[in-house]
């Protein structure tokens, strides 16, 4: 029986008219809309897709949103200034600083920079503490949108077996800690696997949910999987592909049409998790808004 479609475009839809209902109750009481700002550094042709996308949902929910363009000329310590004005404007909810920065520029110095209260990324050390503990903070949106996926496709996670491929501090990592916590969607128990990782292969056939948040073309063969599994494709990899007419195509890290006979869910690349990202920035954005309103 072929896989169930987790279809992130769909779902992604269903929550932002869920999120515009909630706008328009807001704005109907004379409140100002949510703002969500993004600093754009450079001219990285996959950030200004990123940035387009993100607008463009502002827009469907009601939020008001700026994007603030700056040349790859500037400096650290003018992009620091930057981020402390968002810091300090009182008509702004929610920012995000779109990576990757140009290589004069240290991230983690400027993630650091952003206030906590305004990280609706979920980059930000205070928020990935409080995340790991439990408490209520701001979840780095693709771990969330996963979350999302698996919530309301009714997947079930308790005393599941998870394996996450990868450790980045924006997926990997996040998503380990998310789906071994005391919750409704947690309660699994979690290996994260990476590159040192000794029998990889074998790990990842244990996996009741298998998620990959590595960044390789089709990483995730057939053989990697066990039947019936729950595949979580998080990688976005560009390809060269004659066919078509931008000579390239998207793809994931897990070879999907090889699976999708034997995986009970999978999700496509393009949209699966990447329209839940976009929806998770903003239910973060809402949320950071109503806690400054005390809504």
């Amino acid at each position: 029986m072929p896989a169930q479609i987790l279809d992130g475009k769909h779902l992604s839809n269903v929550i932002k008219g869920e999120i515009k209902e909630e706008v328009d109750a807001i704005i109907a009481k004379g409140l100002r809309p949510p703002h969500l700002s993004a600093i754009l550094v450079g001219n990285n042709p996959a950030s200004e897709s990123y940035i387009r996308n993100k607008v463009r949902s502002c827009d469907q929910v009601g939020f008001s949103s700026d994007v603030l363009r700056r040349d790859e000329s500037l400096t650290e310590a003018e992009l620091l200034e930057l981020v402390n004005q968002l810091n300090q404007d009182e008509q702004i909810d929610g920012f995000i600083v779109q990576l990757p920065l140009p290589d004069h520029i240290d991230d983690q110095k400027v993630l650091l920079a952003v206030d906590p209260a305004k990280d609706v990324d979920g980059f930000h050390p205070f928020n990935f503490g409080c995340m790991a503990q439990g408490l209520d903070c701001f979840l780095p949106a693709t771990p969330y949108g996963i979350l999302l996926m698996l919530d309301r496709n009714n997947i079930e996670t308790s005393g599941k077996q998870v394996v996450v491929i990868g450790r980045s501090n924006i997926v990997g990592r996040p998503m380990s800690i998310l789906l071994s916590r005391k919750s409704k969607i947690g309660n699994a128990t979690v290996t994260l696997v990476h590159s040192r990782t000794q029998n990889l292969e074998a790990i990842c056939k244990e996996a009741d949910i298998l998620i990959s948040a590595l960044g390789k073309p089709f990483f995730v063969t057939q053989d990697m999987v066990k039947e019936g599994a729950v595949v979580v494709d998080v990688g976005i990899n560009r390809i060269e592909d004659a066919t078509r007419k931008s000579g390239s195509r998207l793809v994931g890290d897990v070879d999907y049409p090889n699976l999708l006979e034997k995986a009970s869910f999978i999700t496509p690349v393009p949209g699966g998790v990447g329209p839940m990202t976009v929806v998770s920035l903003m239910l973060n954005t809402l949320k950071a808004y109503k806690t400054k309103h005390a809504i």
